[in-house]
């Protein structure tokens, strides 16, 4: 038993390696099995406690990051971030007006969302937009990523890996307070020879104590304020220059795509009303164009760009089903085509866009659009048609519906399940990012993510105060408006598990356990120990050192994973040291965040790659010179604001 104590360090040393290398080289393993499976076996060797293992699982930062995904969906859910998206790329022509434009609302932005949620809402939009200007979204996606994870070092809650740090911090206070509470008792009791070196192991205890609290909302802005500064200049000027231009893939399908000859309504409520074509967005639309405006029975045809758009007009557009969901997403601009249309938000959520085929045998054929009957017989309503190799007429209400017609529906979610071997239809398919948003609920959802900013920032002068309760944590507050979100009908209960990203929940727990075994191990300990050995106690050699490791092992595994593992480190180094652990402990949060050069280094450049058709020397292209000024701009400033 004592033999197998003795080897827990190098167990649980040996375990992280296993994590490391298996991540590289076995990639069909996901990376959460990969760390919940590191974490039974630290468990069933006894390194850990079953208590310690499963408390990653309920964490604050856990419950925070949950939360906070289940908020920002939300938002898009609402329409928050298409209006928003809509307003920050404003008259943008090009790719580098847009970027000018997108740089200081999306750094401002991630400081306060979780950067993987609002890459996840804003990525639809720049493609959207990308698209009606026949424009490459691919020099744009990876710039979103870099800013992104650039403005979620402003403040605590920007990205996850600060909350992930601040939850380690939370447990090296409680291990340090504890150490104390043991050494005063040792040294009432400890004989007159004992007492100094204990007493000296207390001082050094209650020096260290401050110095791992955990981290104000606004403290790691010293440093994170001026690194997103400088990697924003550096997009603004060259970030571009290294991306490739690729092609869109709807222009890539060309003639592919089937045409639809929709006919929207616009509603009183309609933010086009009284602007000019061009002004309304609607003039050079990629995929769609707007043939006639129907007002009041006058026609009008062509349409130029200065003809304005009036409350109950009639815009017949032929188009792409993809640019077609684009202006369902519009608030008070609905399908004509189909009276029983549900254009009422609180009733459009129940229901979905659908293709369908017509069959020889189905009832519909030789009868109009106005008068099949949808609801009666299939709880639907047409929104466009498409007729292949044909030139439909403008009232696509008058067209008699032919074998081989594909109707664009709105449908019950059930509707695939009921009808997918209808006799009726030959194929019935569902399109794709077609949710109707609530835009009812908008300034209410907006209004939520207002309170929980300013609640946020308020946690941390509550924190200080034993009467603020759960009023001082941020998991309770993000937790809270999450549940009000659901509350309020922003988004449904099935929407908010939906948002719920599990794979990175779990690493997150898992790989907090697992930085627990490094550091009750004592392996922590024996890794600084040797790496003063290699390096020396020179504080900036360290600094340097540490940040580098960091930036190294966020790039080749996941950024969470490090901090919570390499944060146990750090402050062992900064004890073996004799130096404060803060710079250390910045230094890791700072690194671990800055993930520049590879796709799997940060969840974001992942996310962006397939839609932007990158490879991995795109990332390194793009990225080097950027890791390069972030990792001077940080090394530079944290000795200066954290002394050692």
């Amino acid at each position: 038993m004592e033999f197998l104590q003795a080897a827990h360090p190098w167990i649980a040393i040996a375990t992280t390696l296993a994590v490391f290398l298996a991540i590289q080289f076995a990639r069909r393993v996901s990376v959460d099995l990969l760390f919940l499976l590191a974490l039974c076996f630290v468990t069933l060797t006894g390194i850990v406690s079953p208590q310690t293992a499963i408390s990653g699982f309920a964490s604050r930062a856990v419950i925070a990051i949950s939360a906070l995904l289940v908020v920002s969906a939300g938002l898009r859910k609402t329409g928050v971030l298409d209006w928003i998206g809509a307003k920050i790329l404003g008259r943008a022509t090009n790719e580098r007006s847009a970027l000018l434009r997108l740089t200081g609302p999306i750094v401002v932005s991630a400081a306060f969302v979780l950067n993987t949620a609002l890459v996840a809402m804003m990525m639809p939009v720049l493609i959207d937009w990308c698209r009606q200007r026949n424009l490459s979204p691919s020099k744009l996606l990876l710039p979103l990523s870099y800013l992104t994870i650039l403005g979620g070092v402003c403040t605590l809650i920007g990205t996850s890996t600060t909350l992930v740090v601040n939850e380690k911090l939370r447990d090296s206070v409680v291990i340090v307070e504890n150490e104390i509470k043991d050494l005063e008792s040792k040294i009432a009791l400890a004989t007159p020879a004992d007492r100094p070196a204990l007493e000296i192991t207390l001082a050094n205890r209650e020096k260290l104590l401050p110095n791992v609290q955990p981290m104000g909302f606004f403290e790691i802005s010293w440093v994170g304020v001026p690194c997103a500064i400088v990697g924003s200049l550096y997009m603004l000027v060259l970030g571009q220059r290294f991306l490739p231009g690729k092609r869109d893939i709807m222009e890539l399908l060309g003639d592919q795509q089937r045409e639809y000859l929709v006919e929207m309504m616009v509603q009183p409520e309609c933010p086009l009303i009284d602007r000019t074509v061009e002004a309304a967005g609607l003039r050079n639309l990629h995929g769609l164009f707007l043939i006639e405006i129907d007002r009041d029975g006058d026609i009008i045809t062509p349409v130029t760009p200065r003809d304005f758009v009036r409350a109950g007009d009639r815009l017949v557009f032929t188009g792409l089903v993809n640019t077609i969901v684009d202006l369902e997403k519009i608030p008070g601009l609905i399908p004509a085509a189909d009276r029983t249309y549900e254009f009422h938000p609180e009733s459009r959520v129940q229901r979905h866009l659908t293709e369908v085929v017509l069959s020889p045998s189905s009832p519909l054929i030789g009868t109009t659009v106005r008068k099949a009957n949808f609801r009666q017989l299939y709880n639907a309503a047409v929104v466009a048609v498409h007729r292949n190799g044909q030139r439909l007429p403008n009232k696509i209400g008058n067209i008699e519906l032919e074998v081989g017609d594909t109707l664009l529906l709105q449908t019950r979610t059930d509707f695939i399940a009921q009808h997918r071997n209808n006799r009726d239809f030959y194929l019935v398919s569902s399109v794709d990012d077609a949710e109707p948003r609530r835009h009812d609920r908008a300034l209410l959802s907006g209004g939520l993510m207002i309170l929980l900013i300013l609640w946020l920032c308020l946690t941390s002068v509550f924190a200080g105060f034993e009467f603020a309760g759960g009023w001082g944590s941020p998991a309770i507050a993000a937790l809270t408006i999450a549940g009000l979100m659901i509350l309020t009908q922003c988004l449904s209960a099935s929407e908010a598990r939906g948002a719920l990203d599990i794979q990175v929940i779990v690493t997150i727990a898992a790989a907090l356990g697992l930085g627990n075994a490094l550091w009750e191990s004592g392996a922590a300990q024996m890794i600084a120990e040797g790496l003063v050995t290699t390096v020396g106690t020179n504080p900036f050699t360290l600094l340097v050192v540490i940040y580098l490791l960091t930036v190294v092992f966020t790039e080749t595994i996941t950024n969470t994973a490090v901090a919570a593992l390499l944060l146990p480190i750090a402050v062992a180094i900064a004890q073996q040291s004799d130096m404060s652990p803060r710079p250390f402990i910045m230094a890791i949060a700072i690194g671990a965040s800055m993930a520049f050069l590879t796709p799997i280094g940060y969840q974001t450049n992942l996310m962006v790659m397939g839609p932007g058709g990158y490879t991995p020397r795109d990332y390194l292209k793009s990225g080097i010179p950027l890791a390069v000024l972030i990792a001077i701009t940080a090394i530079t400033l944290i000795p200066r604001i954290w002394s050692f």
